[in-house]
């Protein structure tokens, strides 16, 4: 395994000779917001890196496949939790066995990406923070605002230093501030930020009841704190507790891949879950390899502006 200066913590390593072949960037780039994420980098030697707040306090973990063997390394009192957690972070408890494509598109999309795994990561409101960001806006925008939020009341993650990212800069690592953290971020500093009032009620409410999401992220749940719907509910559930099924109705573009893919033509909403139906248990899978499949509906029209908050 490399070597790292062990700052920040004594470096725990540990290795995993998963059963199937692993794409680790397939699966942990779910987790990515934006190629600026302070909670996540790619270093120059291929390791993927991932600061978080475990049960057990601030952790950071760098994956990285050597052969068939994942080589898993990680710092910080939340080490031992992180290195347990790296074969469903990595999709150990996802079961593809009953999907059975129907589409061309779907069985030459799996074939190429036989390593995709729908993963968990037990960390729910890690997921739904950035979800609730992201609802109703441009990925630009939520990525910016996840950006200085996290380098503004976040932690420097514990990491080792002298290491550089895949763009040749020091790794700046990130740990997300904790729910009771997050509930006492001034108003002036959401909006500085980006987030208009209705996104930071949303996660301010969410902290309240963060002990219990974590215990139980059921769908109904999630989706009786005020802010949270459907959408943002998908989208915690596919990355917390690896929700195979979980389908983000309400994605301003995902319908129309879905259709576009499946029978040539755009749908809506609707449309969508009626050609899913038949994929239900894996119908998130099924979004997931349609996006991999590089089939597009054209573009049609300019592209929506980037808003930004902090003037008004």
């Amino acid at each position: 395994m490399d070597a790292f200066p062990e700052r920040g913590g004594v470096i725990q390593e540990r290795e995993w000779r998963p059963p199937w072949d692993v794409d680790l960037g397939l699966v942990l780039r779910t987790h990515r917001r934006g190629t600026g994420d302070p909670a996540f980098a790619i270093d120059a030697g291929g390791g993927f890196w991932r600061a978080v707040r475990t049960p057990d306090g601030p952790g950071t973990v760098r994956l990285r496949r050597c052969s068939d063997v994942i080589q898993a390394s990680a710092w910080g009192p939340g080490a031992g939790w992180l290195l347990d957690a790296v074969p469903e972070m990595l999709g150990a408890a996802d079961d593809p066995s009953g999907f059975e494509p129907r589409h061309d598109v779907l069985r030459e999309t799996a074939r190429r990406h036989p390593g995709l795994r729908i993963a968990r990561t037990n960390r729910v409101f890690e997921a739904l923070v950035p979800a609730v960001l992201e609802q109703k806006v441009l990925s630009t925008e939520a990525w910016r605002a996840w950006r200085y939020l996290l380098r503004r009341f976040g932690a420097p993650a514990p990491a080792p230093s002298g290491v550089l990212t895949d763009r040749r800069r020091p790794l700046d690592l990130w740990v997300p501030p904790a729910p009771e953290e997050w509930a006492l971020i001034p108003s002036w500093e959401w909006h500085r930020s980006g987030i208009e009032a209705v996104r930071a009620r949303t996660i301010i409410g969410a902290c309240r009841v963060a002990s219990r999401l974590e215990r139980d992220a059921a769908e109904s749940r999630l989706r009786s704190l005020p802010g949270i719907g459907v959408w943002t509910a998908a989208e915690t559930r596919q990355r917390a507790v690896g929700d195979a099924d979980a389908v983000s109705v309400g994605d301003y573009h995902l319908s129309g891949v879905v259709g576009w893919a499946l029978t040539g033509s755009k749908t809506d909403d609707a449309g969508m879950l009626e050609l899913l139906e038949p994929y239900r248990g894996h119908r998130h899978r099924v979004t997931r390899l349609l996006e991999l499949s590089g089939e597009r509906p054209p573009r049609r029209g300019p592209r929506l502006p980037v808003r930004d908050y902090r003037s008004f």
